[in-house]
């Protein structure tokens, strides 16, 4: 199962900017474990989207509770669980 996460800031741009580096410093962490694929702010800065590898729901759940914007507090997450039947073939590097 993969996941969207999506975020809605709960707070003004200044908290949030104070939260960012922690945020992006475990973020950096999810990627290179490969929990998260792809991630990225909205076009309105209002939040972002966040798009795991295939895990179980509980798993999404614990990397949710774990960003640290949630435990501040400042965010708000959804998630949609998806099968991800179809898939890009992989690119290959030639």
């Amino acid at each position: 199962m993969f996941h969207v996460l999506t975020t809605t800031y709960l707070h003004p741009p200044d908290v949030i900017d104070q939260i960012r580096p922690a945020h992006l410093e475990w973020l950096g962490e999810q990627v290179a474990q490969g929990r998260i694929l792809l991630a990225g702010r909205v076009e309105s800065q209002a939040g972002a989207v966040l798009v795991t590898g295939d895990m179980s729901a509980e798993d999404a759940d614990r990397i949710i509770v774990a960003d640290p914007y949630q435990q501040a507090g400042a965010v708000r997450y959804e998630r949609v669980s998806f099968n991800g039947a179809f898939r890009a073939p992989a690119l290959s590097d030639g």
